[in-house]
């Protein structure tokens, strides 16, 4: 089968949970012996663990400024070719990966609701580039946050359409005013995807508060390749691993704390904290707090000061357990799914999905404050057998559950049913709009 993955890139400068899912869904497809074609958006995707089989369509610069500033009329020819050119992409991506919408507001409408002429102009480009090769069989959309272009295909060439929904509200929320005209244009749109993925029960469950789409949603766990986490060698001391972009919403400065509380504490005197996953230059000043944090014992902290996809897994194989104190409710925490790919136990919030990805892999916590987190790493290194049994558990959820046969497995009977027309996926039958609640 012939999967076009569309994918916003992200600078590939820190982790990025949806750009990293794209990768796996992406990776353990083309395994299973399907033809993927990954197609960027915005910023290119240079790392060679995750290719781009196609020209960059919307780039990032060139579109922004034609939204500011060129919407009544052509941006002159040299100008684009010179937002476009490699220098300034890469300049993008180096600042690239704003938590906030802020300014973004145009853009992201366009790209939701897809009919002004700048989107328009782009659009045709990216649908005259699929005619000119290979109808695909299905189209994967990386995110709601793109919809629009669903619209286009379905338009002009009919193409089954899926799409992944994860964690959209963190972006669209921070819209202000316009948050509620982007939920809008999501739901005028959702008649043109046959189905759409997320990858949890809970962040289903979040979505069906929102949008009545009933029967129109799959769960797909996250799919990793056993074979390139898996270890037996562990730290020879105890070592808690935060491995995720850099940043406030992901919660490093709650680890942080937790940790210094545990080192106070003496229970577990030869502990050490390794962090990784990379950060932008809007987290530089948060990175500036967390050392000074962790100043008093930085002898026993190691920093991973650059990310690359290539060198991801390695990550985990230096750890003895996992902890992404992340202060929102994700719809799945990717490095939970690694970290028990390689026998990693995880401590983490009792909130969002965990209970649910976590399961008996690791150590969930009531509340998301340093007390509670340290509590929790005691516990897990310290009471009988604890730290043993989760290590077991992580290991054998990641067999039979988080792992890319499976998942590559559940996308292709997902997309044969779309290809196959045997969906019950129905178009709304009038315009009606749901009501739009907080997920």
């Amino acid at each position: 089968m012939k999967i076009l993955f569309i994918v916003p890139g992200s600078g590939d400068a820190f982790y990025c949970g949806n750009c990293f899912r794209d990768n796996l869904q992406a990776n353990s497809l083309r395994k299973a012996g399907h033809d993927i074609v990954v197609m960027p958006l915005y910023l290119p995707l240079k790392d060679k663990s995750f290719r781009a089989d196609t020209p960059l369509f919307f780039p990032a610069i060139s579109l922004y400024v034609t939204q500011k500033f060129f919407k009544k009329k052509s941006m002159p020819k040299w100008m684009e070719r010179r937002l476009n050119s490699d220098r300034f992409l890469d300049l993008a991506a180096s600042f690239s990966g704003s938590t906030s919408s802020e300014g973004m507001e145009d853009m992201t409408l366009s790209m939701i609701n897809g009919d002004d002429l700048v989107f328009k102009k782009h659009v045709s480009e990216l649908i005259e580039w699929i005619r000119q090769h290979e109808r695909p069989d299905v189209v994967q959309l990386s995110s709601s946050l793109v919809i629009g272009i669903a619209k286009e295909i379905k338009q002009a060439m009919n193409i089954p359409v899926v799409c992944s929904l994860q964690d959209e509200e963190i972006w669209i929320n921070a819209l202000g005013k316009e948050a509620e005209n982007a939920w809008r244009g999501i739901a005028e749109n959702i008649k043109y995807i046959d189905r759409f993925v997320v990858s949890s029960e809970f962040y289903k469950a979040a979505v069906l508060t929102r949008f009545p789409l009933e029967g129109q949603i799959e769960v797909v766990y996250p799919g990793l390749d056993i074979e390139k986490y898996a270890s037996e060698h562990y730290p020879a001391d105890p070592t808690i691993g935060f491995f995720y972009r850099m940043n406030v919403l992901d919660g490093l400065d709650i680890l942080a704390k937790a940790f210094v509380k545990v080192k106070q504490s003496g229970n577990i005197p030869h502990l050490k904290l390794r962090i990784g996953g990379g950060f932008s230059g809007a987290d530089k000043k948060f990175l500036r707090k967390v050392r000074h944090i962790l100043q008093a014992y930085s002898d026993d902290v190691i920093w991973h000061d650059t990310y690359s996809l290539s060198e991801h897994a390695a990550f985990y194989k230096e750890t003895s357990a996992v902890c992404v104190p992340i202060t929102f409710d994700e719809g799945v925490g990717l490095y939970v799914c690694e970290a028990f790919a390689s026998g990693r136990p995880v401590v983490e919030p009792a909130t969002g999905s965990f209970p649910e990805i976590v399961g008996n892999g690791g150590v969930l916590y009531p509340h998301n404050d340093c007390d509670c987190l340290a509590a929790a790493i005691i516990e897990l290194f310290t009471a009988q057998n604890v730290w043993d049994d989760c290590r077991r558990n992580a290991i054998q959820l990641a067999k039979t559950r988080y792992n890319g046969v499976v998942q590559a497995e559940k996308l292709h009977k997902i997309y044969n049913v779309v290809r196959n027309r045997l969906s019950d996926f129905q178009l709304p039958k009038q315009n009606k709009l749901p009501l739009l609640v907080k997920i």
